[in-house]
């Protein structure tokens, strides 16, 4: 939808047309938060903010209602619901006091901030007494925000898996940026999901060929080129050649990219041959006159990944010399890595690190591409993404309010003003029933009356989101893997060197 054609009043679930109708007479304010949940065992204990910026962007900053858009939902809503409901009189009232921006308030986490689940994230109110009934109307839009969050925290616990694993293979967190590739564009239900979820992977690695994520990037966060991609063969570019023919195809990439990386699907027929016979073989020349800034990218694409993956890495190691790094695990050659991008998620990359490393090879040896499993097979409960009211004001008098389920303790909401900070202990907390130091309030007000007050783009929240890794600690992680004195031991008695 092109957006002179979005119509800001349709953008809501319908029922909410009725509820100006159903506030307490007299009320004035209605101040509303969104939080990730905290539930006991969930999977990911902390997530990334990201995306808020966009939403305001596109779709609430400006003049977003206008006396066409007005008619346009009378006469939706009159057919809709069979009854008059709409109510026609407050949005007319916004248009001509306000000229059609929104009379709203938003504060938020600043995008790209490492935040524990059970806090609030951003909260919205009214700031005309008149247009209470608008903070919960924009709900619908705004808890869409579970999708680039969920993606952004997804793509972060990677980072943190690939992260455990290549500091302790290899020592050092280089290349760390590039490990994970987004192969998720085909895999997603519309546009706007690639480009929402291809930018929420980009603020934690630098690899992907899901355009429409760099174009958000470019387009929302200032920055002109986000990631990064290399030219790589599909099953397409390889069978076309015909199966008689298979090296032949292999070869006709070497000459058409004599520099620079690439990537080879090689798994058409079979992987273990092609890894034996033509490229540790007959292209076995050909792959080793390439260099670290030219290597070979060999991606498996069938079978169990860690089992596939590892049957291809012995057979690399054992027509290539390999050599052992610093911390004595086994690397082939600069010029020859692989890529396993089919059945990638985070337990089986965990698991094939693992196998990896119990087997004294370097994760510096593979890259991942993952698809579905970072883009979509992700819904609002995977973080328990809610949008609650928690205060409000009647009669010029202040009340804080909640929900408490008896049937669910995990969704009772939180209570009055919020704000967010870090306590003496620093950890990071939110103060509820208004209470909070407007001096120690990690919330920043973003939006304010139809106005972006505050921006960041795609560097600044990069940096946010980094900062864990400057003080990346392993001293839980050892706990499960050895020391490096003690692979040294092992692969010696087993005869890697």
């Amino acid at each position: 939808m092109a957006a002179q054609d979005f119509n800001f009043l349709l953008a809501t679930d319908s029922y909410k047309i009725t509820h100006y109708k159903q506030y307490p007479p007299n009320v004035s304010k209605v101040y509303s938060y969104f939080e990730c949940r905290h539930k006991k065992g969930a999977q990911f204990n902390e997530v990334v903010f990201f995306g808020l910026q966009y939403l305001l962007k596109r779709y609430i900053a400006g003049c977003v209602v206008t006396e066409e858009k007005i008619q346009e939902a009378k006469v939706f809503y009159q057919m809709h619901f069979k009854q008059k409901v709409f109510d026609e009189e407050g949005w007319r009232k916004l248009l001509e006091r306000y000229d059609g921006r929104l009379p709203i308030r938003i504060k938020a986490v600043p995008e790209g901030r490492i935040i524990p689940r059970g806090n609030v994230l951003f909260t919205v109110e009214n700031t005309d007494p008149d247009f209470y009934w608008l903070t919960n109307y924009i709900e619908t839009m705004l808890v869409q925000m579970w999708y680039p969050i969920t993606v952004a925290t997804i793509s972060r616990e990677f980072k943190k898996i690939l992260a455990k694993h290549l500091k302790a293979t290899s020592g050092s967190l280089e290349g760390l940026e590039f490990k994970l590739h987004d192969f998720g564009y085909r895999g997603v239900s519309s546009q706007e999901s690639a480009a929402l979820g291809g930018a929420a992977h980009l603020v934690n690695f630098c690899s992907t060929d899901t355009v429409a994520g760099l174009l958000m990037a470019q387009r929302y966060y200032n920055c002109p080129m986000a990631g990064f991609s290399i030219p790589a063969a599909e099953h397409s570019t390889i069978i076309s050649w015909g199966r008689n023919r298979e090296k032949e195809a292999y070869e006709y990439l070497l000459d058409q990219f004599p520099t620079g990386p690439m990537a080879v699907v090689s798994d058409s027929y079979d992987i273990f041959k092609a890894c034996k016979h033509i490229w540790g073989d007959k292209l076995k020349e050909r792959v080793m006159e390439r260099s670290e800034d030219s290597m070979l990218v060999i991606r498996p694409d069938s079978g169990d990944p860690t089992e596939t993956l590892l049957g291809v890495i012995k057979i690399l190691e054992e027509c290539f010399t390999c050599s052992v790094n610093s911390v004595g695990y086994k690397v082939l050659p600069s010029y020859l890595r692989i890529i396993q991008g089919d059945g990638i998620d985070l337990c089986s990359v965990e698991k094939i690190l693992k196998k990896l490393s119990d087997e004294g090879w370097s994760a510096e040896n593979v890259f991942f591409g993952c698809g579905s499993a970072l883009l979509q097979k992700i819904n609002r409960d995977t973080l328990n993404c809610a949008f609650k009211c928690s205060y409000v004001e009647t009669n010029g008098k202040g009340m804080d309010v909640y929900k408490q389920p008896v049937t669910d303790p995990s969704k009772g909401s939180k209570r009055g003003r919020l704000s967010l900070r870090r306590n003496s202990d620093g950890l990071i907390e939110t103060v509820e029933r208004g209470v909070g130091k407007p001096e120690e309030d990690m919330l920043v007000t973003v939006f304010e009356n139809g106005t972006i007050l505050q921006e960041y783009s795609l560097d600044e929240i990069r940096k946010n989101a980094r900062l864990w890794e400057e003080d990346l600690s392993l001293s839980q992680h050892n706990q499960d893997h050895p020391t490096s004195l003690e692979i040294h031991q092992k692969h010696i008695m087993n005869g890697v060197h």
